[in-house]
């Protein structure tokens, strides 16, 4: 079947959640899907992305006043693009299920499929994602719907644009080619993923399967990165030296008005660290749709955008952004921090994140050149940020300094936990004195490397 007939027919296989029952708790670290919350230091959460990544004005208000009605009313967008609800209870998740049957929300089962936030309306775009995913699911439902499948199993289908998809790594990435051409990649982001096989959209979906058949072999909790190399060069003789074109990182920043090459224009708004209350988006969503937005794009980097408007109705669009809490012009300080949830809203957090990112805005603004992200992080998950960055790590002993990694890693310096506010001060002083003429805070704190950072937090 074309992936253009597969767009046409019905979408078999999606999720009916009317009268579906209260799921079972997931336990942490898998992803809260709707069908599995879990639990946080505020509830219950739950994780959903509707099918082909878009709402309508109408349907994400009625989620936000479900979130309110059944949770504690936060709603966060991950830094994949992904919807969050907070604070639910064993007993309202079921309601919740069917408020968003009732509005309308389709929300596909089995895991996420992530694909460009501006697809079929930019003119940019190679091919359809969103046509790809259907075929996937129609395709390769049971394949799917294993549960085998790791919890935290990822696929990306990047159609290319303005707005694409290299910086989110995943286990199968399929990007777009060609109009008729994929390439599936496994184990990484755009530029470390591993190619396997190219062409068209048959020969991609065929892929998909294998590797989904090699990982149901592997066993519950496998990853692409755990294939056998010699397994994968069996399955895909042609896999070396393949030539392709690599995915398209995001030419244009999520928050601000975007003009699109065939005069679109188009407005990207990110909540304040990727979270929102339901009042205030309620009320961005009520005025957006008066002013003739049609529909809603969730992006990766904590945001979406708002599909519709007139170039004329941007400007005050923005003003009512901010009125509300969200950021809706580029070079905002906090689009440079990626904070989790935090102590509060998640039990393995050691610190309230958000709170100690809205101290730094304001007492260390050396940090936020653009040249970095800071990342700070509740516990060594590092659930907010996947790549390297300067990292805050809370412990039960207080902080840990990565100057350039993961969570996870080793870190750099400690800090005692009465001590952060005055360490991460000096550190941007110290940057500030020792930045050359020209020098990016992120090459200067490489230049002063571990031994110029710990001696600049110890200084009084």
């Amino acid at each position: 079947m074309s992936i253009q007939a597969e767009k046409a027919s019905d979408r078999t296989g999606e999720a009916d959640l009317h009268d579906r029952p209260a799921a079972e708790i997931r336990r942490r670290g898998a992803c809260p899907a709707l069908a599995a919350p879990m639990p946080t230091g505020d509830g219950l959460l739950v994780r959903l992305r509707p099918a082909g990544g878009a709402l309508t004005p109408s349907q994400f208000a009625s989620l936000a006043r479900s979130a309110a009605a059944h949770g504690n009313g936060i709603l966060e967008i991950t830094a994949r693009g992904n919807l969050q609800i907070r604070g639910l209870r064993p007993e309202t998740v079921g309601p919740l299920a069917v408020d968003i049957d009732a509005a309308g929300i389709t929300v596909p089962d089995g895991p996420a499929i992530e694909i460009s936030p501006l697809h079929g309306i930019d003119p940019e775009e190679i091919s359809d994602p969103a046509a790809m995913e259907m075929a996937l699911r129609s395709m390769l439902r049971d394949q799917l719907a294993s549960p085998r499948l790791a919890p935290k199993f990822s696929l990306v289908v990047d159609g290319g644009g303005a707005f694409g998809l290299s910086a989110l790594s995943a286990d199968i990435r399929i990007v777009a080619q060609s109009p008729a051409d994929w390439l599936v990649a496994i184990n990484g982001d755009g530029e470390t993923a591993m190619p396997l096989a190219i062409g068209a959209a048959e020969v991609a979906i065929s892929a998909v399967g294998e590797i989904l058949s090699l990982l149901a072999i592997l066993g519950q909790g496998r990853r692409a990165r755990d294939i056998d190399p010699a397994l994968l060069r069996a399955r895909f003789p042609a896999m070396d030296g393949m030539q392709f074109i690599p995915s398209r990182a995001a030419a244009m920043p999520l928050a601000g008005s975007h003009r699109l090459k065939d005069g679109k224009t188009i407005l990207g708004v990110r909540p304040e660290f990727g979270q929102t209350r339901a009042s205030d988006l309620i009320a961005l969503l009520d005025l957006a749709k008066a002013r003739g937005a049609t529909a809603i794009r969730p992006a990766p980097g904590r945001g979406f955008f708002l599909i519709g408007l007139s170039a004329d109705t941007v400007p005050a669009m923005q003003i009512d952004a901010a009125r509300h809490g969200f950021a809706a012009q580029p070079g905002e300080n906090s689009e440079h921090i990626a904070a989790c949830a935090g102590a509060g809203a998640c039990g393995s957090a050691f610190y309230e994140t958000r709170t100690l990112a809205r101290h730094l805005i304001g007492v260390a603004p050396a940090l936020f050149d653009g040249s970095l992200t800071l990342h700070l992080s509740g516990c060594a998950k590092g659930c907010a940020h996947a790549r390297p960055a300067l990292t805050l790590t809370g412990s039960a002993e207080g902080y840990g300094l990565i100057l350039n990694g993961l969570a996870a890693d080793q870190p750099d310096e400690r800090i005692a936990g009465g001590r952060i506010d005055f360490a991460i001060e000096r550190l941007a002083r110290s940057i500030e004195d020792n930045k050359d003429a020209g020098e990016s805070t992120a090459a200067c704190l490489t230049r002063l490397g571990a031994t110029g950072v710990s001696k600049a937090l110890r200084q009084e």
